[in-house]
């Protein structure tokens, strides 16, 4: 069994923020594995699919993405899963608009989802994939940027990116994390 949380707060207010990507991506594997009815657990909500014989659930944590760990933790716990099973979707303000890059682990690279993540998990050794929204153009605050819309520019690279990602899981997913890094890692968005 996979566990595949996508980050990102809760509510319509965030829906179609930067910082929501990985909510984002998670919708879409969900319409493309055909998931089920999202079901409220963990403090956040959870859908099952089937990516040819692996079993996975999404979940999206609704504890905003500054706590987003304590949700990890649970599901966690409760299916008794191997660090290798987990995977993380999130934004990173460090990579250009729309590539992706898949990790088996490291640092949090100042995401707090990740950061929470690895201060619940107790290690930073769990795979993740994150997705480029660039940095926040000059005097922008962070905190403005990413919890603002894509605007009409950057959609059609974000709109690719998660459609990317949800590849990029499918093969985490059936033919483990190496040959996902190969394939989904170049400098093409």
């Amino acid at each position: 069994m996979k566990l595949i949380v996508g980050l990102g707060n809760p509510g319509r207010k965030y829906e179609q923020t930067r910082h929501n990507v990985g909510f984002m991506v998670a919708a879409q594997l969900c319409r493309e594995y055909s998931g089920s009815t999202p079901s409220k657990k963990f403090d956040g909500e959870i859908s099952e699919i089937r990516i040819g014989t692996e079993k996975g659930l999404v979940l999206c944590p609704h504890t905003y993405m500054n706590a987003s760990g304590k949700s990890v933790r649970k599901a966690f716990d409760f299916y008794k899963l191997n660090l290798e099973d987990l995977i993380l979707i999130c934004d990173d303000l460090n990579l250009t608009s729309g590539r992706i890059r898949i990790r088996r682990g490291g640092s949090a690279g100042g995401q707090k989802g990740l950061a929470d993540t690895i201060a619940h998990l107790g290690t930073d050794q769990y795979p993740r994939l994150r997705i480029g929204i660039d940095r926040p153009p000059a005097k922008w605050q962070v905190t403005d940027y990413v919890l603002g819309n894509f605007n009409e520019e950057e959609r059609p690279d974000i709109d690719l990116a998660i459609m990317r990602s949800c590849d990029a899981i499918g093969c985490w997913a059936t033919e483990g994390i190496t040959e996902a890094m190969s394939r989904f890692n170049s400098n093409a968005t």
